[in-house]
């Protein structure tokens, strides 16, 4: 028996332990709060990466190139494009998921960024814990469109032809797990069509192919092809938003003859998850300059 020893009773014990806890995380954050904010504070100091995913002349690239100079001026340092194109976007996403949380390696995304994990085995990438979302760039409204050599000029002739064609017609899309491809297949459940699927390598070749008259129709986003329609290279059947495009009023919507058909696609500028929140702060506030500058505004339009 230890004689003249004090003991503490256990539930002081157990304070006293979570009171010390307690004073460690509050000291932690603290730390974090701090260099987080000293971050910030020296950002940014260098170029800063804006990863496009996607093929140049598309609408991602199209985006980049739009809203980068305009970042440029806020942020006082440049942003610098890079393309890590390949597996429909799969392989740029990769290699931002694991870049340095710093906020000196951005990516610009499409809708199908969310999807691609069910779609590709190589993906590396959980799209919610590894990003840390920074702005929505674009919502656009996608459009119908056939080479003039195809002989139709509304839905309904569209439509009568693809049915007595079947596979015989070929519908293109920008690529596998794309938006296009994905507004295609909703296009084709929706209306009863069965046309063969050729996709290509990203948007700028998808364009390419469709003027060319290498391909008859495709569903693309408006602002890729609006200069092509208005030069009359393209012909628009309809698009597919549930309102009619102040672009084209003239063009009316899928939904007036399939009524519930909507599809759209959007952009989106992320950065690795564990950025400081300053840093992302910065960036966003950035960007929506850059996307209320008048002659921003009137390109994406």
């Amino acid at each position: 028996m230890v004689i003249g020893r004090h003991f503490e009773p256990l539930q002081t014990i157990g304070r006293n332990a979570m009171l010390k806890r307690l004073v460690q995380t509050m000291l932690l954050l603290a730390g974090a709060l701090f260099l987080s904010q000293a971050a910030a504070q020296d950002y940014p100091a260098k170029p800063i990466r804006l990863i496009v995913p996607n093929t140049p002349g598309g609408a991602m690239d199209i985006a980049a190139r739009l809203t980068g100079p305009k970042m440029t001026e806020s942020l006082g340092q440049p942003i610098v494009v890079e393309y890590r194109v390949g597996a429909g976007g799969v392989v740029g996403a990769n290699h931002a998921a694991q870049a340095a949380p710093d906020g000196y390696t951005l990516i610009m995304v499409f809708d199908s960024f969310t999807t691609n994990p069910y779609l590709f085995k190589d993906v590396k990438y959980d799209p919610v814990k590894d990003f840390a979302p920074i702005s929505l760039v674009v919502k656009g409204t996608q459009v119908l469109v056939a080479h003039p050599g195809l002989g139709v000029r509304n839905l309904g002739q569209f439509i009568e032809l693809a049915k007595g064609k079947g596979n015989g017609l070929n519908f293109a899309t920008a690529g596998p797990g794309t938006s296009s491809r994905f507004s295609m297949e909703l296009f084709r459940m929706t209306t009863g069509i069965d046309p063969t699927t050729v996709h290509y390598k990203g948007g700028g070749a998808l364009i390419n192919a469709l003027v060319g008259g290498e391909v008859p129709v495709s569903i693309v986003t408006m602002g890729v092809v609006y200069q092509h329609i208005k030069g009359g290279r393209l012909l628009p059947l309809a698009v597919t938003s549930a309102s009619k495009s102040a672009l084209l009023p003239e063009v009316p919507t899928v939904g007036e003859s399939y009524p519930g058909f909507e599809a759209q696609s959007w952009l989106g500028l992320l950065a690795p998850a564990a950025t400081p929140h300053p840093v992302v702060d910065m960036l966003y506030r950035a960007m929506s300059k850059a996307l209320a500058a008048a002659e921003v505004r009137q390109k994406f339009q």
